[in-house]
């Protein structure tokens, strides 16, 4: 009775992962257990962080800022165009940003979870 409970709970924690990110609900035997165990771990977090926000919404006294409209500036030129588009595009696919930023994702994760005054 209690491994049919747990695989229900299982069922459902899937269900609400794979309708919530089309990357859980896709087919999986292209991809490296490691890099499943990444993308599932990814979800769980982002999930997580989604519900704790959605329930910090019905928190009264939160005054919404509205953030400043961004400068556009329209270039003309497309090869200046398509230069700054690779260095944003080498921006992104920076794996020592992508290390910093999941180091400081971790830091903050563990301060906020572990060091709660009980």
């Amino acid at each position: 009775m209690k491994q049919e409970a747990c695989r229900k709970d299982v069922e459902r924690a899937f269900g609400t992962l794979q309708s919530r990110f089309a990357i859980v609900a896709g087919p999986v035997r292209f991809w490296r257990k490691n890099v499943l165990r990444d993308i599932m771990t990814t979800c769980i977090i982002l999930h997580n962080m989604i519900i704790e926000d959605e329930r910090n919404l019905t928190r009264p006294g939160q005054v919404p800022r509205e953030a400043p409209p961004p400068d556009v500036e329209k270039v003309t030129d497309e090869n200046i165009q398509f230069q700054e588009f690779i260095a944003r595009h080498k921006q992104i696919r920076n794996k020592e940003a992508h290390i910093a930023l999941r180091n400081a994702l971790i830091d903050h994760l563990w301060d906020q979870y572990t060091n709660t005054n009980v």
